[in-house]
């Protein structure tokens, strides 16, 4: 392999090497408005952000309530939501609020269903408001459940309704709406028979952040994050080990969401225009939590809409509210290809039930595509090989003066029709693809805890067989089978591009290049490390039917 193809690669592996910390930092772009028969976009004109941050705010602690009248003296009583998605225990505590929440169609690693709120106090989902002499109503209490709910299954919208006696004669109420075909729960509520004891803005939040759900805690973690999407532009909030952070965003906004790396918490006011401010609440000490919450008008409450489930993109994307933009698809020249490539992969898997057959597909389909890349990079990298006597000759010549030497060398590259750069261009046209299949297979939940054979037990992870007693720094304490048969494969094709024609730095580069590409690429999900060892095995056989260097001895006139 010529110089500016190891050159290529090796800024390929810079490049991959510092995408994760990118990924911890990008900011999703601006978003168009809700769309209509989707969610009111009110007053967008009352938007004026401000951000504070501190190390406390006491304002919103979920404990610090004084104690409420006697006569609120229900007990805690448990409902059970059985959902075709999801199955959820609710709380009369706080009003509604989520016991756990078990989704069907996920799994952790033991094989129990992802538990969103697992470990959690289980006050996530709360209603706050003052009295109207300023103090906070306890609001945490447990609730009394009016109404009826028919319980077991979910086959059509139901409503959950709690209602809480502050002082004699006034209520405020709560009513959860559950729709079966969906991941949304519509909170309704209520205090129109309170208004005129009650004073301040209501806040309704979700308070906690959400459990833990991979097997890799400290890879899950680095996704713990909370937003809010104001004015046309998208905040965030991530906090460090050890600290408490706050910020206030004075005016409407959108929607705001805590998520993890493949699960998300989003509130979602149907009505902007009572909307007064959004608040992000940040803690890192033993667990890493986030609340959200939204301050409304007491005169004209908006109903709110939770989505709790998975970063489906395809889900959250058909909410209308650009909640979608939250998701990871890289720089912004990289996300029309990692959502092209995950539109693909999505559309060959309904017709192929394993993805890492789907991958062998893929592999196949994109070496047809880029096949006259590759051709040309053959070509290129034979042509140079055949001109190296002349070039030495060349280098002979002039030996003593490097410009005649460059000149001399340029000439012959002319008159030959050979371009220098030819066998690296291909390769760097190809990287924008490579970063979207890292980005897909490493943060998109339709790979997540998805199997391919063997011992490949998710195409989203490291086919880990087993662990070190001790970390090797870069490489890991993971011991991984594809990511040595892909530098095996690497180290074949290197070998038949050079046509066994090197120089010793060459061999040096290619030795270091592939040591370099095995330490980095065994922390790389087993999909994209599956898919590189497919096409570098495909490559090979390629340069097996395509004599490259014969064709380019034909085209160049050199014998």
């Amino acid at each position: 392999m010529d110089r500016n193809t190891l050159l290529a690669f090796f800024l390929i592996a810079l490049v991959l090497i510092f995408t994760p910390k990118y990924m911890e930092t990008v900011s999703p772009p601006s978003v168009g408005d809700f769309p209509p028969d989707s969610i009111s976009d009110g007053d967008k004109s009352l938007a004026h952000k401000t951000v504070t941050t501190s190390n406390s705010d006491k304002s919103l602690s979920k404990t610090d309530f004084p104690l409420s009248p006697s006569y609120n003296t229900e007990n805690e009583k448990l409902t059970t939501i059985d959902s075709p998605l999801y199955t959820a225990v609710i709380s009369s505590r706080g009003g509604g609020t989520i016991k756990s929440f078990h989704i069907k169609d996920y799994y952790m690693a033991d094989s129990q269903m992802v538990n969103l709120v697992l470990g959690l106090d289980g006050l996530n989902l709360l209603t706050k408001v003052n009295n109207i002499d300023g103090q906070p109503i306890n609001l945490s209490l447990p609730w009394r459940q009016v109404g009826w709910f028919s319980g077991g299954g979910l086959e059509e919208p139901e409503t959950l309704t709690y209602s809480f006696e502050f002082s004699p004669g006034k209520h405020i109420r709560r009513v959860l709406t559950f729709d079966p075909g969906s991941y949304i729960i519509d909170i309704d509520v209520r205090c129109d028979d309170a208004r005129d004891v009650l004073s301040g803005d209501l806040e309704l939040g979700w308070y906690g952040g959400l459990a833990t759900t991979e097997k890799n805690h400290k890879d899950d973690q680095v996704y713990f994050k909370s937003y809010v999407f104001q004015g046309g532009e998208i905040e965030n909030l991530k906090v460090k080990p050890g600290e408490t952070e706050t910020a206030l965003f004075n005016g409407s906004a959108d929607w705001g969401a805590v998520r993890t790396k493949y699960f998300i918490s989003a509130l979602i006011p149907r009505d902007l225009s009572s909307v007064r401010r959004a608040s992000l609440t940040a803690k890192y000490d033993s667990l890493e939590t986030y609340d959200v919450s939204f301050f409304v008008d007491i005169t004209n409450v908006p109903i709110f809409s939770l989505y709790l489930g998975p970063l489906e993109y395809e889900k959250i994307k058909g909410i209308g509210v650009g909640l979608d933009q939250v998701m990871d698809f890289g720089w912004a020249f990289i996300r029309p290809i990692s959502k092209g490539v995950l539109f693909a992969l999505k559309s060959m898997h309904e017709y192929i039930p394993n993805y890492g057959l789907v991958l062998i597909v893929f592999s196949f389909l994109i070496k047809i595509l880029v096949y006259p890349l590759t051709k040309k990079s053959y070509q290129s990298t034979a042509a140079m090989q055949v001109l190296q006597p002349e070039i030495a000759a060349l280098r002979e010549k002039h030996k003593n003066n490097s410009q005649k030497l460059n000149q001399a060398t340029m000439k012959l590259y002319k008159e030959r029709g050979v371009n220098p750069l030819g066998g690296c261009l291909p390769m760097l046209l190809q990287m924008p693809l490579l970063f979207a299949l890292f980005v897909v297979f490493r943060t998109t939940i339709e790979l997540r805890a998805e199997p391919f054979v063997w011992w490949i037990k998710d195409l989203s992870a490291p086919d880990t067989i087993f662990d070190l007693p001790f970390t090797i720094p870069i490489y890991g304490s993971q011991v991984a089978v594809l990511p040595m048969l892909m530098v095996v494969s690497m180290f074949i094709q290197q070998k038949l591009m050079s046509g066994g024609i090197q120089q010793p730095q060459q061999k040096t580069m290619q030795y270091f290049m592939t040591g370099f590409f095995f330490l980095i690429f065994n922390s790389f999900p087993s999909g994209l490390n599956l898919y590189y060892t497919l096409f570098n095995v495909l490559t090979i056989a390629q340069q097996k039917f395509v004599p490259a260097v014969e064709i380019v001895r034909s085209i160049i006139g050199c014998q």
